[in-house]
């Protein structure tokens, strides 16, 4: 009896000890994903770089795929859908500018890895996947991280969620032929929209901020997402 009590710890310790060298190896990963892959790039706000290493890439995306969760590449996520490069997800958050009182929303859940980098930042992110299966797994797993100030919507992102408009920080991680207007209409005053634009093999990460009730529109870098489509 005393040998198979043992025989138990022994085979727990051992369980244990190959998760914890599991999740070290991982933040090893994902602490070279941010100096390397981000810094190295010019992202330079702290508050943003500490969120990118805080959030676990690896969780969002399917258990196949988690050894290459901290490379430089996007990565399938079902459904036709990817997780976007990390260092697009930290450019991205970086021209939004999120400041803890911001309302944020995002379109486009996909995995819920942006959305969690946002709940590092805000008090009150909104985001709407239009894929059924995707917006439940990502609230689902969202939900079991802790991530309380997250809302989850299934349902069309051209449309925004008039309900909680207008919001601070508009973040979208599909890419639409030309910008909603329903997103401009729920964009606050001083309130800025960071959006992929166009075709696909032809697109543009665009901010937009809106100043005195207009819209200044800059271009930053060429970008590929996937489409943005109406439900």
């Amino acid at each position: 009896m005393k040998k198979i009590i043992i025989f138990i710890l022994i085979a727990i310790l051992k369980i244990s000890s190959l998760t914890w060298a599991e999740e070290s190896d991982f933040f090893i990963e994902r602490k070279k994903m941010v100096q390397l892959q981000i810094q190295r790039r010019g992202v330079s706000d702290e508050r943003v770089l500490d969120a990118m290493l805080k959030v676990e890439r690896h969780l969002f995306v399917p258990r196949t795929f988690a050894a290459f969760a901290y490379l430089d590449q996007p990565l399938p996520i079902g459904k036709g859908q990817t997780i976007s490069q990390p260092y697009i997800v930290a450019l991205m958050t970086e021209l939004a500018k999120v400041k803890p009182d911001d309302k944020v929303l995002e379109i486009g859940t996909g995995s819920g890895y942006q959305a969690a980098v946002l709940a590092e930042l805000s008090n009150q992110v909104y985001t709407i996947e239009l894929i059924p299966e995707l917006a439940a797994r990502a609230e689902t797993l969202l939900n079991n991280l802790g991530y309380t100030n997250i809302k989850v919507k299934q349902g069309d992102g051209y449309l925004g969620w008039p309900e909680y408009a207008p919001f601070d920080i508009i973040i979208v991680t599909c890419a639409p032929i030309g910008i909603p207007d329903k997103l401009i209409e729920q964009l606050s005053e001083e309130g800025r929209i960071v959006i992929p634009v166009g075709e696909e093999g032809n697109q543009v990460l665009k901010l937009l901020l809106k100043e005195s009730g207009e819209i200044i529109e800059k271009d930053v870098v060429p970008v590929r997402f996937v489409p943005m489509v109406h439900e």
